[in-house]
Order: structure tokens, then C-alpha cells, then sequence
């Protein structure tokens, strides 16, 4: 059993236990639930391209920052101009939480992306509940069915979808309603890094498609790279948080890489 299939695994316990607690209709009684949402389309346009991720731990780099609050750096990720906030809310892998986003929902004005393994309806509107705005379908771990319902859903709830994607066959997961598609410069099955694969999947997109590049960024070389090849955004977060201070090194990486 590989990574992923653990974290499948353990997330369909997890969401069995949130659905015996808390009913769908107590979901949709949460504070955020009716909220207008953020556009992550719009915001990447208008902003430096840059989805900055807040992100304590992941399964291939162990603890990577476990001494910062979200708040003091997903506030310093806005004022530097960042499109968007993604922020990991798997507790057992990624050490995440719901209170990461709903500690921060108040105090910044762009789209936050709850990234997490959705492979559950309930998951939806848990993210709706607490102040999302985009939510992440993972190709390698639904069916292309799945992720077309999954995206109607959540366009019904008012939430932008941000498809990720991996391999060539994966493409067939793609459908006209995604708002943004990521593609992984790491493999989740053995988390190799390999940009050029990146680009050579870029390019089988359809015209026109918001394109984001995900993982293994390393540096301001593998930045530029990725943005001459014509990614459009990009998801980045080990990069920032090894830092002891992640939001003041997003600034200086912007300031580096943004003409």
C-alpha cells in the first residue's frame, strides 16, 4: 500500500466519524456557510499568481514548520501580494485543521483553498462551512465521474475547483466546468520531482485553461522555468514554511521573481 492509498484509507474512517457528530444541515448552520466567496480565477489575474501555502508537515519531509501560527503568515502571504492561501486541513499526514482556515477566514481578503483529500459530498460542505473558497479534487484518487460531480457540487455551494493532476491518463479527468487544473511536479506515489514532465502535460490542456503548477519549487531557477514554459499560477508552500519566518521570505521571493 502506498502513501496515497493510506491517506485514502484513513480519510474515509475520518469522515464516517465527522458524519456520526455533525449532520450536513448543522454544516450548513456555520458561521461562513453563506458567505460570498472569493474567486481564486479572478484573483490570479489580479494579483501575483501566487497560491501560498501554509503547511506544517507532509508525509515525504516529516515536520517542516510546527512553531508558526496561520495567522501571523497567511497575513504577511496577502500583503506581498499572494492570489491565494492554501491551507492543508489533513491532521493525520499534513497536520492540519479546520481551526487553521476558520482562525484566518476573518483576517484576509483572498481565496483560500482548503486543500485536503476529497472523495466524500460531506467534505463539501465541511469546506464551505468553514470559509472556503476553493476546494482541491485529486485526479489520482477519483474517477472522472466522481470529479464531475464533485465539481457541480461545488459550484452549486459557490466553490471554485482546482483539479490536480499527475500523469498523461489523467487528463481524461479534466472536464469544461474546472476552473483552475494544477499539475504536480511530484509524484505522489514515490514523490520524485520532475518539472519537464510538468510542461509536456501543460501543453495537452486545452487552450486556454488556467494552469498551475504544484510542489517541488525549490528556487527562484525552477520559478522562472515553470512561468517561461506558461504556467499561469503556482502552488507553493515547503519553500516558505522551512523558513523561520515563511512570510517575510514569501516577500523577498516575490520581490526576486515578480516584473
Amino acid at each position: 500500500m502506498n502513501i496515497l492509498d493510506k491517506i485514502i484509507a484513513r480519510k474515509k474512517e475520518e469522515i464516517a466519524l465527522s458524519k456520526s457528530k455533525i449532520s450536513v444541515e448543522q454544516l450548513k448552520d456555520s458561521e461562513f456557510f453563506g458567505r460570498k466567496t472569493f474567486s481564486l480565477k479572478e484573483s490570479v489575474k489580479s494579483r501575483n499568481g501566487i497560491i501560498a501555502e501554509f503547511k506544517r508537515q507532509s508525509p515525504s519531509k516529516g515536520i517542516i514548520n510546527n512553531k508558526v501560527l496561520p495567522l501571523e503568515i497567511v497575513t504577511k502571504y496577502e500583503e506581498f501580494g499572494a492570489s491565494g492561501i492554501s491551507i492543508l486541513t489533513d491532521k493525520d499526514f499534513f497536520g492540519g485543521s479546520f481551526e487553521d482556515i476558520l482562525s484566518v477566514r476573518n483576517s484576509v481578503n483572498i481565496p483560500i483553498l482548503r486543500k485536503d483529500f476529497m472523495i466524500d459530498e460531506y467534505q463539501f460542505y465541511e469546506a464551505k462551512s468553514i470559509g472556503a473558497d476553493v476546494i482541491l479534487l485529486i485526479a489520482a484518487c477519483l474517477s472522472p465521474s466522481q470529479v464531475q460531480e464533485f465539481t457541480e457540487l461545488a459550484h452549486q455551494l459557490n466553490l471554485e475547483v482546482l483539479l490536480e493532476i499527475h500523469t498523461e491518463e489523467e487528463l481524461k479527468h479534466f472536464n469544461s466546468e474546472i476552473d483552475l487544473v494544477g499539475i504536480n511536479n511530484r509524484n505522489l506515489k514515490d514523490f520524485k520531482v520532475d518539472l519537464q514532465h510538468s510542461v509536456n502535460l501543460k501543453n495537452l490542456l486545452p487552450k486556454g485553461t488556467l494552469s498551475v503548477a504544484e510542489s517541488g519549487i525549490y528556487n527562484v531557477e525552477d520559478f522562472k522555468f515553470l512561468k517561461e514554459k506558461g504556467f499561469d499560477t503556482f502552488l507553493m508552500g515547503e519553500y516558505f514554511m522551512k523558513n523561520e519566518n515563511p512570510g517575510e521570505k514569501f516577500g523577498k521571493f516575490v520581490s526576486n521573481v515578480i516584473i
